[in-house]
């Protein structure tokens, strides 16, 4: 078993809108990974939340189509 290892990510200038953005493809960077044994875990506050409403909003897109 490898070592964990940690990055800190510290993000100037950026608005609400592009944070959840941010946090969203982060989270799909670390869907993608998973099946190769890599375990991505997302600290930062309310990332549940944004995680969450990313989730629901694309499920509401598969309805609409």
């Amino acid at each position: 078993m490898t070592k964990q290892k940690t990055l800190k990510l510290k993000v100037n200038g950026i608005s609400s809108k592009q944070w959840t953005n941010f946090v969203i493809e982060l989270n799909l960077m670390a869907k993608a990974w998973k099946p190769y044994g890599v375990d991505v875990k997302l600290l930062a506050p309310g990332v549940k939340n944004i995680i969450a409403w990313g989730r629901r909003a694309n499920e509401s897109q598969k309805n609409l189509g």
